[in-house]
């Protein structure tokens, strides 16, 4: 029986915030026991569709592994490495984007939305067929996705149906992972959007290097709602409900407790606790963070590269017999 296998990846851009570990890297870390085999992978070709200045490309790939390793990714239970030192993804890009239809990309939300057309160019365009390829080139079984990704693992599915009814079976069909709390943070200012490394305001976002003191004050100044009750309430109290997911997601307990033990503590002491849960869930990833050295954890991210080179190999051999490119 093939082993089974979950995938995802994630930009070397910016740092990471509490949104990405509560909605990705945290579910990364529990995957690594539920499959057999756990692929993660940082995007780097991805990053390229914006301008961008090849120092902060270089110093964000590095950072990147860094805090990966730092939450909790081990390269003894995952393979983990760079997009860009394994050309077999960009090799099925081509081909799964030659049964692509452009009205199909047309339709992409992201596409739509992120594509400023003093700006637009052809890697912002197809790179929803290069995370296709980024998926099925390990032929995984599983993806972990926020509901904004859930549109681009449809075209992945569809692609390998399309490819697996012209060529013959190959690909899996990938399904979605998604965590049941903290899927989606939103931005302490504006508990209405998503929480996002470009939000001009750095108090809109907890930083998973922040300090103590940024954390309090950030959760304190975070926006909240009318009334003084703390409620799980997304459409009268999005404010209240973005803080409870996340006091559920590092106090570990479920959000029907948090909310019957402080539903009348006031804003005040209920932010209070909010703080206090995100500061020691961090601690433990600042500090293993601090403790890494750079030269070894490139070591680390070479020896995945080497790996995932000689495992897409195996499997892109077997696409190029199908397409009659061997």
């Amino acid at each position: 029986m093939a082993a089974r296998r979950v995938f995802s990846g994630i930009q070397p851009t910016g740092d990471f915030h509490v949104g990405n570990y509560a909605g990705a890297l945290r579910n990364w870390v529990a995957l690594q026991d539920e499959y057999d085999d756990a692929i993660y992978c940082v995007v780097d070709l991805h990053a390229m569709t914006m301008p961008y200045d090849p120092e902060d490309m270089r110093s964000g790939r590095l950072e990147t592994a860094k805090m990966l390793l730092a939450v909790g990714i081990d390269p003894e239970r995952a393979l983990l490495y760079h997009q860009s030192e394994v050309p077999q993804h960009v090799e099925l890009a081509w081909i799964l984007g030659t049964m692509t239809g452009i009205g199909q990309l047309e339709r992409m939300t992201q596409f739509k939305e992120k594509a400023d057309r003093a700006r637009q160019n052809l890697g912002i365009f197809a790179y929803p067929v290069l995370q296709a390829a980024d998926i099925l080139v390990h032929k995984v079984h599983a993806v972990p996705v926020g509901d904004d990704q859930a549109q681009h693992l449809e075209l992945t599915r569809d692609l390998a149906q399309r490819f697996n009814a012209r060529f013959g079976d190959e690909f899996p069909l990938p399904e979605t992972v998604t965590p049941e709390v903290g899927a989606r943070v939103m931005s302490l200012t504006e508990p209405t959007s998503k929480m996002s490394k470009s939000d001009p305001s750095p108090r809109s976002r907890i930083l998973l290097k922040d300090g103590p003191d940024d954390i309090v004050k950030k959760v304190k100044a975070a926006v909240t709602d009318t009334g003084v009750d703390v409620a799980y309430d997304w459409d009268s109290k999005p404010g209240i409900s973005n803080l409870l997911e996340l006091f559920s997601v590092f106090a570990g307990r479920p959000i029907p407790d948090l909310v019957a033990e402080y539903g009348d503590a006031g804003y005040g002491g209920f932010k209070v606790a909010v703080a206090e849960a995100i500061v020691e869930g961090l601690a433990p990833v600042r500090a293993a963070y601090e403790a890494l050295d750079d030269a070894e954890v490139e070591k680390v991210m070479a020896r995945g590269a080497a790996t995932a080179r000689d495992r897409a190999e195996t499997e892109m051999k077997t696409v190029r017999e199908k397409v009659g490119l061997a």
